[in-house]
């Protein structure tokens, strides 16, 4: 290649990044669920999505039968509400939502999950736009969502919670998780309060973001009964024996161990327990 013809290729690529072809929409039918990334914008298929069966989350059926409910009324075409699951880590709120997600396309309804990273939420009215156009409805599903205290993110978020001209398009629901019930450090909260020359109004734009969700789910930690059931169950479903007394014993020393309780906890003790009883998980 001549010299001429290499700068002008270095020319047109420069010009690309610059103002890049608009985003092609993706083949929709090549998975069930698709992850959003950006530099360049475009909807990556997930062929095999990460999650348990609904069945085998113990102890959050009020929040499981809500959240089914809700996302089987939206799959229908039926006005549904976005949903805040917030509360205790490790107590399954990202696995209720794919659980769900599941369940609901094992019922018949043609529904697709996009995942979103806290990190993109400024390239979100790019696919929402993408998304609007599509002929399918989809759970856009965003992992441990939270701001700090100088965090500006959350302006973009209020495009997808009905905020906008155009609003939240039909075919849209919105699901987030956060250890958080509002979103923001608490202390950054009480401070804004306690310092602010308007108390109300500084945290009022804030604050008011978790709101914007029609539902909310609280998840606690579970107790010892719950526990001991949730790995109960995964040996059920894997075929993994164990005499019950030495399940307790073992499951509750290694509860001991991690200092905490809880389902990814319980989860983690049956990964282990499987591994020594010779159990393939696939």
């Amino acid at each position: 290649m001549s010299a001429e013809a290499d700068n002008l290729a270095r020319i047109a690529e420069a010009l690309e990044r610059i103002a890049p072809a608009p985003l092609q929409a993706p083949d929709f039918s090549a998975a069930d669920a698709f992850v959003w990334h950006v530099a360049p914008d475009r909807l990556e298929p997930v062929p095999k999505v990460n999650r348990v069966a609904l069945d085998l989350l113990v102890g959050i059926d009020r929040s499981r039968d809500t959240l089914l409910d809700n996302t089987e009324r939206f799959a229908r075409g039926l006005p549904a509400n976005n949903a805040l699951l917030w509360g205790a880590r490790g107590m399954g709120k990202s696995s209720i939502v794919k659980a769900v997600h599941a369940e609901v396309r094992a019922r018949g309804h043609d529904l697709k999950i996009v995942e979103l990273q806290r990190e993109d939420l400024p390239s979100v009215g790019r696919l929402l736009h993408l998304l609007r156009a599509a002929p399918h409805r989809f759970v856009l599903f965003c992992d441990d969502l939270s701001f700090s205290h100088d965090d500006q993110h959350y302006k973009s978020l209020k495009a997808v919670l009905d905020g906008g001209i155009e609003g939240r398009p039909d075919n849209v629901v919105f699901y987030a998780t956060s250890n958080r019930r509002h979103l923001m450090p608490r202390d950054m909260i009480e401070n804004e309060r306690s310092s602010g020359i308007n108390p109300s109004e500084a945290t009022e734009e804030k604050v008011s973001l978790s709101d914007r969700f029609g539902l909310w789910l609280g998840f606690h930690p579970c107790n010892q009964d719950e526990y001991l059931a949730m790995i109960r169950g995964y040996c059920d479903a894997y075929g993994v024996e164990i005499d019950a007394e030495t399940l307790r014993a073992e499951a509750i020393e290694w509860q001991a161990t991690r200092g905490s309780r809880s389902g990814r906890v319980a989860w983690q003790y049956f990964t282990d327990l499987a591994g020594r009883r010779g159990v393939a998980l696939a």
